[in-house]
């Protein structure tokens, strides 16, 4: 079957290009070594059951043996094989060449299996579920980077060619590239389903080798799934779970979490807390997101045909999916993603800075209805930010260079307040 291009692919060249070796890291079913491989002149694959424990034995006495083969080599889930990090940046440092080695992972890298931290020898890239441009429901006439690099970017009648119910059905499905190829829908709604079972059954515990109770495991991901893309305290969880789990403690649930996160499940958004207000009003927790809608489906037990007929619900979800989608299209511009939130219940859903200091207020809307909510919420941000200029000279705040309403509509246009109203299945890089 033919590789379905990512938008990873070009950062990676870049990499290698610029470093000695690569870590590619996210969640598992993502496309890690399938995208790897495109770039790779030989592989070695650490999970095979035929060669593992050949492997393992060899690391021991001489873990360079295995580094051995045209470059760049692609060692994959090379944390099963801790010690091989250490010989990758000896050996590019020994070799001073860029792009000998690239690395996949579904883990976090554990510092305490490590020497070193790579630093200057091995870059790390970040992949993604796949974004709706990257499955085909995104027409992609709106570039995120070409609005950034012009806001006044004309967009006005630019049109969505998917229905809500279809951009249900993607939420639900994922971006898992397994669920794209899956030749039924049931199929392609399945692959998430499985992907929790393997989650819970066996990653969770085998992420750092504690073991941990599958069951549990599946009733903290469906009380994050209850509370995605909001600032529930963990407390709060922590009683959800404890209603069928008497014995749990904090302690436990953070463990929990931790692992999740290790996996990188759990992708949570950081507080934007600039200096318009006491840090005393301004929210600092995090807001709760996994890393594809689908977990938080399938943690559900959703379906498209139950969210067809709740929509308030899939507003979450919807946003969880706008989430992932800027996470793929901002990498190259180095994105990062944080939300604001202070006790007046000034909000906006997400803020993305890029490398060169820029940055875009963000709401997601699902319906038209809500458009005028939304926008209101990013002037008022924006007002603040030049009433608190007003008074501050020697160090303004940036003001924003793009306000966007994201939405679940067919129809692109600009407001006459500046404020920009882009379908989601519209938007690119």
């Amino acid at each position: 079957m033919a590789y379905i291009e990512r938008k990873v692919d070009s950062l990676l060249e870049e990499l290698l290009d610029s470093s000695g070796a690569v870590l590619i890291e996210g969640p598992k079913w993502c496309g890690k070594t399938t995208t790897a491989e495109q770039h790779a002149k030989s592989v070695i694959r650490l999970q095979n059951p035929d060669t593992r424990e050949a492997y393992i034995t060899t690391a021991k006495t001489k873990p360079s043996l295995l580094l051995k083969g045209e470059t760049p080599r692609l060692i994959d889930e090379w944390q099963i094989i801790p010690q091989l990090w250490d010989a990758v940046r000896v050996t590019v440092d020994e070799r001073q060449e860029m792009g000998q080695f690239i690395l996949t992972g579904s883990n976090s890298v554990d510092n305490q299996q490590i020497m070193h931290s790579g630093t200057g020898r091995i870059a790390r890239l970040r992949m993604h579920p796949m974004s709706l441009y990257e499955t085909g429901e995104s027409t992609g006439e709106i570039s995120l980077k070409a609005l950034f690099d012009n806001p006044n970017l004309d967009i006005d009648g630019v049109t969505s060619r998917i229905s809500v119910e279809e951009l249900i059905f993607a939420a639900c499905r994922g971006g898992w590239p397994a669920a794209h190829i899956a030749k039924s829908n049931t199929a392609k709604l399945n692959v998430a389903k499985n992907y929790i079972d393997s989650l819970c059954a066996t990653d969770i515990s085998t992420v750092d080798g504690v073991q941990r109770n599958e069951e549990l495991a599946r009733a903290i991901l469906r009380s994050y799934a209850r509370n995605i893309s909001t600032l529930a305290k963990k407390t709060n969880m922590l009683k959800d779970v404890v209603a069928n789990f008497e014995s749990v403690s904090q302690s436990t649930f953070d463990s929990y979490l931790n692992a999740f996160q290790r996996l990188f499940v759990i992708q949570d958004l950081p507080a934007w807390c600039p200096a318009i207000r006491s840090a005393s009003a301004i929210r600092s927790g995090m807001k709760r997101e996994f890393c594809d809608p689908s977990i938080a489906v399938s943690a559900l037990g959703l379906t498209p045909q139950i969210l067809e007929m709740d929509l308030k619900t899939f507003g979450f979800i919807f946003e969880t999916m706008g989430i992932r989608d800027l996470r793929a299209y901002s990498q190259a511009m180095r994105g990062s993603l944080s939300y604001y939130h202070d006790r007046y219940d000034l909000e906006t859903d997400a803020v993305l800075r890029i490398a060169n200091g820029q940055f875009a207020l963000i709401e997601f809307k699902l319906g038209s209805s809500e458009i005028e909510e939304g926008a209101n919420h990013l002037i008022e941000l924006r007002d603040l930010i030049r009433e608190y200029n007003k008074y501050e000279k020697q160090v303004p705040l940036r003001e924003p260079d793009l306000m966007m309403v994201i939405t679940g509509g067919q129809l692109a246009y600009t407001r006459e307040d500046g404020v920009k109203v882009i379908p989601l299945a519209c938007l690119r890089d």
